[in-house]
């Protein structure tokens, strides 16, 4: 049992002899092996103990075992206790996704005070094949039916290649003492019903089973890795990162994927878009443009636009305002804003780029207000004499969605001057009057958005 799983641990790379690994130690019979082999292997072990206090006198038994179990070996002991139930309801999720929650939690901070290498805990080969049948009937990808990973992060599996027989088996015959879980004799819980009745009757169709369903795992967890690479080559040639921070991805290169379908939720999963939406959004790319998607567990949004997709933030405040009086730093703003007067004479001449904006100093009335467009707002854009909405602006000039929440509007006395980096107003433009020029230069590069 050492050796093998010494030689689990050198083929994975789980662990150094440097640093000191911190357990994840309830009591019971897999966790004791755990520690007890990593401390018979000479590894700097941390036994960290969580009682939940959900069984009673037996949580407090099992934390007198583990404290004794430290103790006779001279390992480092850790405890934490926990209110459970509070944070199930607090939290509204389930006693079992709590405890989770707080356990992990937990070690990651007795990680980082014993600056310890990796968080070992004890899964083993039989967990390993429950969760993969818990995810097949919760419906899952490649990635579920692998089953547990050896190691994710700073969690490590040391005992991922033994099963629950041959753990008991050599606690016992090396009369080492270990609590019983009586929540484990329940099938209360799913994983329990799974592991308590669902899989002894699989094995009455193959006695094997338990050992056909881990090399499908393992075959799996290869075939993921392909899987992986994939969806990364396919990131890289399908998506582009814009300096406005919005993902651009190519309608027409994806449909030339294989599994276009499959690569998109793939692509978008990342954003916070479930599975359900992204198949909305494939159906939707044959279909007219202009399309709003919102992700379900994130802030991010994708609209459709002619030939590609754009993946965009909406956290912005509408209502979002900041005043500019005559003598304000511009510094303060959102957007990176300068501004400087100039003398209309003979050699003055404007410039015409989009990113700054002359005015009529004497046209100008401040403070100024920076902030975002709205609808309703109307100007009267530079060159013309009727107002128009600047909704109609955007949809003439072909602006899309996302480019709109991200437009800044610059005003004076609660009217229009400058659509920022687009168009001007004509009411404060500098004519055959003018004596002074207000010149406001914008730097889009350094939008903070």
């Amino acid at each position: 049992m050492i050796r093998k799983v010494q030689t689990y641990i050198e083929t994975n790379h789980l662990l150094t002899f440097d640093n000191p690994v911190i357990i994840g130690f309830s009591g019971g019979g897999d966790s004791v092996l755990l520690l007890y082999l990593l401390y018979r292997l000479g590894y700097k072990c941390i036994a960290a103990h969580c009682n939940f206090h959900l069984r009673g006198t037996e949580s407090d038994r099992d934390e007198k075992f583990c404290r004794l179990f430290a103790e006779k070996y001279k390992i480092p002991f850790e405890k934490v206790d926990f209110n459970t139930p509070l944070h199930a309801a607090q939290k509204q999720i389930s006693i079992e996704m709590a405890a989770r929650e707080l356990r992990y939690g937990w070690f990651e901070t007795i990680r980082t005070k014993y600056d310890a290498q990796a968080i070992a805990v004890a899964h083993h080969e039989d967990d390993s094949i429950e969760t993969m049948l818990l995810n097949m009937m919760r419906g899952t990808g490649i990635r579920g039916l692998c089953g547990i990973r050896p190691k994710n992060g700073t969690i490590i599996r040391p005992l991922r290649c033994v099963n629950r027989k041959e753990i008991i088996q050599y606690l016992e015959e090396q009369h080492i003492e270990y609590m019983t879980d009586s929540s484990n004799l329940s099938d209360e819980y799913t994983r329990n019903f799974i592991r308590l009745r669902l899989l002894p009757l699989m094995e009455q169709v193959n006695p094997s089973v338990r050992q056909a369903l881990a090399r499908t795992s393992e075959n799996l967890a290869d075939a993921e890795y392909i899987y992986s690479q994939t969806i990364r080559q396919a990131k890289v040639l399908l998506t582009e990162l814009r300096d406005n921070g919005r993902i651009h991805l190519s309608i027409e290169k994806l449909m030339q994927q294989p599994a276009p379908q499959t690569i998109l939720y793939e692509l978008l999963k990342d954003y916070g878009f479930s599975r359900s939406i992204s198949k909305d959004i494939f159906r939707a790319l044959t279909g007219e443009t202009g399309k709003i998607f919102h992700a379900a567990e994130s802030e991010y949004k994708l609209l459709k636009d002619r030939d590609e997709l754009i993946i965009f933030r909406s956290d912005h405040k509408i209502t979002e305002k900041y005043q500019i009086n005559e003598t304000t730093d511009w510094q303060h703003l959102p957007i990176s804003l300068s501004a400087k007067t100039v003398a209309v004479n003979d050699s003055f001449r404007i410039d015409r780029s989009p990113f700054i904006a002359t005015f009529d100093y004497d046209k100008i009335i401040f403070p100024l207000t920076l902030r975002k467009w709205q609808p309703g707002d109307w100007f009267i854009p530079f060159g013309m004499k009727g107002r128009q909405k600047l909704s109609d602006y955007f949809s003439n000039h072909k602006i899309s969605l996302p480019e709109k929440e991200e437009t800044w509007i610059l005003c004076s006395n609660q009217e229009i001057i400058w659509i920022i980096g687009k168009r001007t107003d004509n009411r404060f433009r500098i004519d055959s009057q003018t004596k002074t020029a207000l010149v406001i230069n914008f730097s889009p590069k350094n939008c903070i958005y």
